[in-house]
């Protein structure tokens, strides 16, 4: 199914010098999400770096889902995860939790304990937070990290107990409050928590900090090269302190790539949980989010979210891609797989005066040029239709070639139509125009008595579905919002959030469309890619969410 990731880059490169030398014997990755949120467009990239690195090297990859902190995990995010990675195309060789894994860790700290390597601290976060020190300045000594092993193992028991309330205390490793790197400055390994687990229940109190368990994981699990972006490179330090010092018999490595931005696109759990709680958005799965679920509610398609992040490659570099690279993959997968068909999203009323009243005669016509196997349909014609409201106007500019009184335009699968009066309301609006047909002129008829310049795509009017159209623009006006700061002296990414995100029009689609399922896909004539809302839509009554619009000036940049 994958690529092999080209051209060669560093992780490749390390893994194939660890197994030409013998180092490992098989290639372990691991896809390890946090069950505090829904995936989103960073982690398909994750996901696909993990998978297949593991594929191509004949490895595996398991899914573990790092749940070290009850206070914000849920089952609900456990599903959705699970849910994503399938519907993207991979398949876990094992599930792992972190929580299976807690009995273990515990033991661990108690061997770091014994080893004088970790102490119970009574400090508060806040005056942890105080004495770390800066980038400038070394940390200060707790001054509680001279307890004896015997008290710090009395200490840590207690807590586990239940004895102290949240906060009361923690366990922090003992490495050097004067590290250049603060990570090494005594990190805090295991804080109280009276919380409920959500795979565990009540059996814990105290739960171990991510920094903590998360390489005793890989170790457990016998995870050969541990990938992650590049925000915890920091952090191997310490990732490698908490292998060594715990004894593991297996040794994982970490290796870090370059996360995914993409502009007007926020992708921090933190914010992406204030748009779906502050209701900025329609919940997670949202077609405006960056969530998995939201791009495939949307209409993107797995494919088109793989060759986008295959495009993307491994790197060590920052940058922001462009939205229109991401928009590229869809349209390049959908234009071979979706029905083309006509939608009129703005109607205005055609009534074709010399057509036969009550007659409806059917048209041939192609669901798609470039994919003949996906055949033809009929669609019906009659003496009204509808046409979109911005094909027609009174007092055309020049270079105007729709339709405008005098003028004749091609019906997209039909006839020319000439436009001969005009109907207005009391306001002076336009509710309908009249026009005239040319029977000799119907499509593939091989009429070349004369030519028109425009062609407009219409729906006909007695049969048409009446259709929600919803119209999407990036949810974020900031090119990059995740840099903007949220001190109270600057704006918030909040106060960048687009009010034209969401456009919703009310039109009509063939009839041919009425059984359309939800996911199904189509190219709207002129408009775009659509898909089905999945939740929206009622039998007989379609939403369409619009994936991208049909073109844009974006072209890959040749090889």
């Amino acid at each position: 199914m994958e690529k092999p990731i080209t051209p060669p880059n560093f992780i490749k490169s390390v893994i194939e010098e660890d197994l030409r030398t013998g180092k490992v014997k098989e290639v372990v990755t691991r896809f390890p999400p946090e069950p505090n949120g829904y995936l989103h467009i960073g982690h398909a990239k994750a996901i696909w770096i993990n998978f297949s690195l593991g594929d191509e090297f004949g490895g595996r990859t398991n899914l573990r889902f790092d749940d070290t902190n009850p206070a914000k995990e849920d089952t609900e995010y456990v599903n959705s995860i699970q849910e994503d990675v399938k519907w993207l195309g991979y398949e876990w060789e094992e599930k792992h939790f972190a929580s299976n894994y807690f009995d273990e860790m515990y033991k661990r700290a108690i061997l770091l304990i014994q080893k004088g390597k970790a102490y119970v601290d009574d400090q508060s976060a806040d005056q942890i937070r105080e004495t770390r020190g800066t980038l400038t300045e070394p940390g200060q000594n707790s001054p509680y990290r001279d307890r004896s092993i015997e008290e710090n193992l009395k200490l840590f028991e207690e807590m586990r107990a239940g004895k102290y309330q949240n906060g009361e205390k923690v366990l922090r490793a003992k490495i050097d409050m004067a590290s250049p790197n603060i990570n090494l400055r005594d990190p805090v390994i295991y804080r109280i928590s009276h919380t409920p687990h959500h795979n565990t229940g009540d059996t814990w109190c105290i739960y171990p900090m991510y920094s903590y368990a998360h390489p005793l994981e890989d170790a457990i699990e016998g995870v050969t090269h541990s990938l992650c972006s590049l925000e915890f490179e920091d952090q191997r330090p310490l990732y490698d302190w908490v292998v060594a010092e715990c004894e593991m018999e297996k040794v994982p490595h970490q290796y870090e790539f370059g996360r995914l931005n993409l502009a007007q696109t926020v992708t921090s759990k933190r914010k992406l949980k204030l748009l779906v709680d502050e209701k900025h958005v329609d919940g997670w799965d949202d077609p405006r989010m960056p969530t998995i679920s939201g791009l495939r509610r949307r209409g993107y398609t797995p494919e088109a979210i793989r060759n986008f992040v295959y495009e993307t490659g491994i790197s060590k570099a920052y940058g922001v891609i462009d939205l229109q690279v991401l928009e590229h993959f869809a349209r390049e997968d959908l234009k071979l797989k979706a029905p083309r068909t006509m939608a009129v999203i703005d109607p205005l009323k055609v009534v074709i005066t010399n057509y036969p009243e009550g007659q409806v005669e059917m048209l041939e016509a192609e669901n798609n040029t470039e994919n003949p196997e996906l055949g033809t349909r009929q669609i019906p014609f009659s003496r009204e239709i509808f046409i979109e409201r911005e094909d027609f106007m009174e007092n055309p500019p020049s270079k105007y070639f729709r339709l405008f009184p005098g003028n004749e335009v091609r019906l997209k699968h039909a006839y020319f139509i000439k436009c001969n009066d005009v109907i207005k309301d009391a306001d002076g609006n336009v509710t309908e125009i009249h026009c005239t047909y040319d029977v000799e002129t119907k499509s593939g008829s091989g009429f070349t008595g004369r030519k028109v310049k425009g062609t407009i795509h219409w729906v006909e009017a007695t049969q048409a579905v009446p259709a929600e159209f919803r119209l999407y623009e990036p949810l974020i006006n900031a090119e990059e919002p995740e840099s903007v700061e949220e001190d109270g002296s600057e704006k918030t990414f909040l106060d960048q959030l687009n009010p034209n995100s969401l456009e919703i029009a009310h039109g009509y689609v063939e009839p041919n469309m009425k059984e359309a399922q939800a996911q199904d896909k189509f190219q709207f004539f002129r408009h775009g890619y659509f898909s089905v809302d999945p939740k929206l839509s009622k039998p007989g009554e379609p939403v369409f969410n619009r994936v991208v619009s049909l073109k844009s000036s974006f072209q890959l940049p040749k090889q």
